[in-house]
């Protein structure tokens, strides 16, 4: 009978922590996304491109504050991503943008587990 009620407590207990948690959703294989390159993917609902610079993936929101276009045909240089549209440039390391202090993109922290990059999704949003 003890037994069964610590079984109980620890499920109320993991139940709480991973309600408290953001979520890490699983998106794309690791190995589709090479070192330099881009992706844009869509979790729960939210464009997120995926950038991998120096072996780190990161995610940043997909679409320019400026006029909403796709950072998925821009140019990544380093940490820099430039919009297509009219050239805006976001460093995807903190989402901000170079020319303006108060703009700044919403990031998406990001880890590689088992060959697939995952990406963490706040659960308020």
């Amino acid at each position: 009978m003890l037994g069964n009620v610590f079984q109980f407590l620890r499920l109320i207990d993991s139940r709480v922590e991973s309600m408290s948690k953001n979520d890490f959703v699983a998106s794309i294989r690791d190995s589709e996304l090479k070192e330099g390159q881009m992706r844009a993917v869509r979790l729960k609902g939210k464009p997120i491109l995926l950038a991998k610079v120096a072996g780190q993936v990161y995610g940043v929101s997909n679409f320019c504050p400026h006029m909403g276009c796709s950072f998925e045909r821009g140019i990544l240089r380093d940490y820099i991503v430039m919009c297509p549209c009219h050239g805006w440039k976001f460093d995807v390391r903190n989402g901000q943008y170079l020319e303006i202090d108060t703009i700044k993109l919403e990031c998406y922290p990001c880890k590689i587990q088992d060959g697939k990059i995952f990406v963490e999704i706040p659960k308020h949003t």
